[in-house]
């Protein structure tokens, strides 16, 4: 009976993986054909892969700078969340106050909201840094619409990440704090030397979601990044696609190409993630 139970088991996981990884060979295979063959569901693999990678590079639509504009847009928005909202979710586990609780309810309470009814205030509050002028420096120039830090800016502190570290830092010592501000240890230098070491799997799983989620990013992108050469990856395999005759090989190597950070990252961080998210629901 037990032989039998675990060969169901083994045929249905058989079955699900199948199924959870067919689109992805059918992608990569997808690179090496043309658009006739994609579209007419032939499974195999062709021989236009050097012709669909040329075709993708040279493109007017410019993939190679998308990319550059993705990475510079996800690594820094992954960095400046990662320490602002580590920062945010230690302060609000180590220090009392009595409107911490409700200051953190009403922080939680921003994540029923959705991006999308927050799009028209956070581009009419842009816009108006557009108009702002400090000395011989315009501040469009940075933070205005159309600039990368328009995209970063409002991903560096999320309500969920901030929710995530505090729920590490529950299972932090509290006696380590104490001992070292009895050493003469300052606020700063106990963050930094004490509690990030010791938070390295939480640090790792929010790297892999901050990242993936900016590098996934498409609806503001849309909206505030109205310049060619600023667009993002979504963008450009969003435009492959509205064309009149779309390349279908090409928009396969577009999309191997821009799933290959996420998967790489994973694979390397996956172990600390499943810890870090496991760590911070114990808490």
């Amino acid at each position: 009976m037990n032989k039998l139970s675990n060969a169901i088991k083994y045929v249905v996981l058989s079955i699900a993986a199948f199924v959870s990884i067919f689109p992805f060979l059918w992608m990569i295979m997808g690179t090496t054909n043309e658009t006739r063959d994609i579209v007419s569901g032939k499974i195999k693999i062709g021989g236009k892969f050097l012709i669909n990678m040329k075709t993708l590079f040279e493109n007017d639509l410019d993939f190679p700078k998308a990319l550059v504009n993705s990475a510079v847009i996800a690594v820094l928005t992954t960095v400046f969340a990662l320490l602002l909202s580590s920062m945010a979710g230690y302060g609000f586990e180590i220090f009392k106050s009595k409107g911490r609780e409700r200051i953190f309810n009403v922080m939680l309470l921003s994540m029923m909201v959705p991006f999308a009814a927050m799009m028209i205030p956070l581009y009419r509050m842009f816009t108006k840094l557009n108009q702002i002028q400090i000395g011989s420096v315009k501040l469009s120039t940075y933070f205005g619409i159309n600039s990368l830090f328009v995209v970063i800016v409002p991903s560096v502190a999320t309500a969920f990440l901030i929710f995530l570290f505090r729920q590490n830092i529950k299972a932090f010592p509290k006696d380590l704090v104490e001992a070292a501000r009895i050493d003469g240890l300052g606020e700063w230098e106990i963050f930094a030397r004490i509690y990030m070491p010791t938070a390295k799997n939480t640090y790792a799983a929010a790297a892999i979601i901050t990242f993936m989620s900016s590098w996934n990013n498409y609806l503001w992108p849309l909206v505030a990044l109205q310049s060619p050469e600023k667009r993002t990856v979504p963008l450009i395999l969003s435009a492959m696609g509205a064309s009149y005759t779309p390349d279908y090989g090409m928009m396969m190597c577009g999309i191997v190409i821009a799933t290959l950070p996420i998967a790489l990252i994973f694979f390397i961080l996956q172990k600390q993630f499943v810890a870090g998210m496991m760590g911070s629901v114990k808490g």
